[in-house]
């Protein structure tokens, strides 16, 4: 659920796609449920295999793959077609999740440098998905779905050729008594479930980010208490900024359960704020997210002791990818949409209990 994943031209405007091309809602809702489902399936399998294989390969090929998933759409522009580039998106960003994080943390080797080095990461990365949406609508203009789209491959093939320049001292190494793929499969899944100590923070790394769930209804909020259409985007922006200063402090030593508890408050308040000025509340608790996010992924990191390190990694994205979807059927309860999203507090309230133990 990172940023950088959305940090292509054609992420603002797939949707739009779609409706041009003729598809229902209801064929659009199938899309994101085989995107979904894709996701699911492939998650942990692709953690084990990067353990198994060579962590900046597996990502190179993940971003490679959701390239042939984008190349797709714009070759064959129909149901069918999207179809199959859902498929091909969910296995990459599957392939790419917990792999590149393994690789920076076994190669640094200093919890602090790691968090440093992956906040300022995200950091850039939240501000090239801005880049990316301001390009977006002038690329459009320009050249239509053809140029948006074949900018957004660009941008995946050169992630792909930027990440295979990475060091691994892994892969240098080529010792026929590494385990096989099936050991650390088992081994990484045992470890994550198995041991109390890293269970729990294998739970909290899954529950902090499931939360940025909730920005997919932030417009909505934001036209709850009054914004314009106009206005919609500048107060994303807000938030998408607050994030980005969340993950470029990360390095600092702020505890996380005091984090996610301020967060709690925040989402709380600036939800039941009735102007637009709870918006700038709720973009506080954004960047306390993202900072919590980074914090907890390294704490997990911390406490992994076997060779399965991207599948232990791995089985917190599954988590954080099936608390979203739990997210998403909350929201579906009638109820106005500044109650269910100060409701998301009591949750951020136990995880930030959780965090504490």
């Amino acid at each position: 659920m990172r940023a950088c994943s959305e940090a292509v031209p054609l992420y603002p405007v797939y949707a739009l796609l779609f409706a041009d091309t003729g598809l229902s809602t209801a064929q659009v809702s199938s899309l994101f449920a085989i995107w979904s489902v894709v996701a699911f399936a492939a998650e942990v399998p692709s953690g084990a295999l990067a353990d198994a294989w060579s962590r900046k390969r597996l990502y190179a090929l993940g971003e490679l793959v959701t390239a042939a998933g984008f190349l797709t759409w714009l070759l064959w522009p129909s149901y069918a077609g999207f179809a199959l580039g859902f498929v091909l998106w969910g296995l990459g960003g599957s392939l790419s999740s917990g792999s590149l994080e393994a690789l920076v943390y076994d190669e640094l080797d200093q919890a602090d440098l790691y968090a440093r080095l992956i906040g300022r990461a995200n950091t850039i990365a939240i501000l090239a998905m801005l880049g990316a949406t301001l390009i977006a609508a002038p690329a459009w203009s320009v050249g239509g779905y053809a140029l948006v789209g074949g900018l957004s491959v660009a941008f995946k093939l050169a992630g792909a050729g930027l990440a295979l320049r990475l060091p691994e001292t892994r892969a240098a190494t080529d010792d026929e008594d590494e385990p096989s793929y099936w050991t650390l499969l088992r081994g990484g899944v045992r470890e994550a479930v198995g041991n109390r100590r890293i269970g729990l923070a294998v739970l909290v790394a899954a529950l902090v980010p499931g939360f940025t769930a909730l920005d997919e209804y932030l417009p909505l909020l934001s036209a709850d208490k009054g914004a314009s259409i106009a206005q919609v985007p500048l107060l994303y922006a807000v938030t998408a900024l607050a994030m980005a200063a969340g993950s470029a402090l990360a390095a600092r030593s702020f505890p996380l359960p005091a984090a996610l508890t301020i967060a709690a408050a925040a989402v709380a308040a600036g939800a039941l704020i009735p102007h637009l000025t709870g918006m700038l509340v709720v973009s506080v608790a954004f960047g306390l997210l993202e900072y919590s996010i980074i914090r907890a992924e390294t704490r997990l990191q911390d406490t992994i002791t076997g060779p399965a390190r991207s599948t232990v990694l791995s089985v917190a994205g599954f988590g954080g990818e099936v608390f979203a979807v739990l997210l998403y059927a909350a929201f579906a309860v009638d109820l106005p949409l500044a109650t269910l999203f100060a409701l998301c507090a009591l949750p951020l309230l136990a995880t930030a209990v959780i965090a504490r133990r």
